[in-house]
């Protein structure tokens, strides 16, 4: 991948990224069939995080209340705009919940990265993350929101319904949103900050690779 920008464009010396997609997102390839099953990988927003030093901030965990109580718009957009006025050295932000939030978080955000991996590649991924979940061997989505197994195979409350039924839908929003905001092409001359990342993996470790030559670099 070819990087005619800076891996992050940033402000100020400061980054605020916020990261969109359908679910299922992982800092990197799986390589190797014992990968597959019990990676510990953390979630490109949690890598970048860490690469960058700064806060990582998932909506998911905002947005869900023990027992998988939605936390309603005005709660929703209180505990995001807490969490960003908690982080004036940057943040990374993981999610899209727009509806709730409109655009709380893009405005905020210096950078916008949209992963956008084929729908085979991450869906058995969220597979296998859920069903770990169902076996408490892995973390819920957030505290107290613990996976059952009728909502995870027979509800379309499921993860994985909504992964296969929305793959579609956010790439059609993301590319509307990319063809406004994306980096060197978008319509938006003033705001072109966001950029995406798609293929099976070699892509996305190329520009985190990037993204740690940019932080030492500085």
């Amino acid at each position: 991948m070819t990087l005619a920008v800076p891996a992050l464009i940033g402000a100020d010396g400061k980054y605020r990224v916020h990261i969109v997609g359908n679910s299922g997102k992982l800092a990197k390839r799986f390589t190797g069939f014992l990968n597959v099953f019990f990676s510990t990988q953390s979630t490109t927003g949690r890598k970048l995080a860490e690469i960058l030093g700064v806060p990582f901030i998932s909506l998911d965990t905002l947005h869900w209340n023990p027992g998988w109580k939605a936390s309603t718009g005005p709660e929703f957009h209180e505990k995001v705009q807490n969490a960003l006025n908690a982080a004036p050295e940057g943040w990374v932000v993981d999610g899209n919940y727009s509806s709730k939030l409109g655009d709380l978080v893009d405005t905020n955000a210096t950078d916008r990265i949209w992963l956008d991996p084929p729908l085979l590649q991450y869906l058995p991924r969220i597979i296998l993350r859920t069903l770990r979940r169902l076996l408490r061997l892995g973390e819920p989505c957030s505290p107290g929101c613990n996976e059952r197994f009728t909502e995870v195979f027979f509800s379309r409350d499921s993860i994985i319904w909504w992964c296969i039924t929305h793959h579609s839908v956010v790439r059609k929003r993301e590319t509307l949103n990319f063809a406004k905001m994306g980096l060197g092409v978008g319509s938006d001359l003033t705001g072109r900050k966001m950029r995406r990342i798609g293929g099976w993996g070699k892509e996305l470790e190329q520009w985190l690779g990037a993204v740690r030559h940019l932080v030492r670099s500085k």
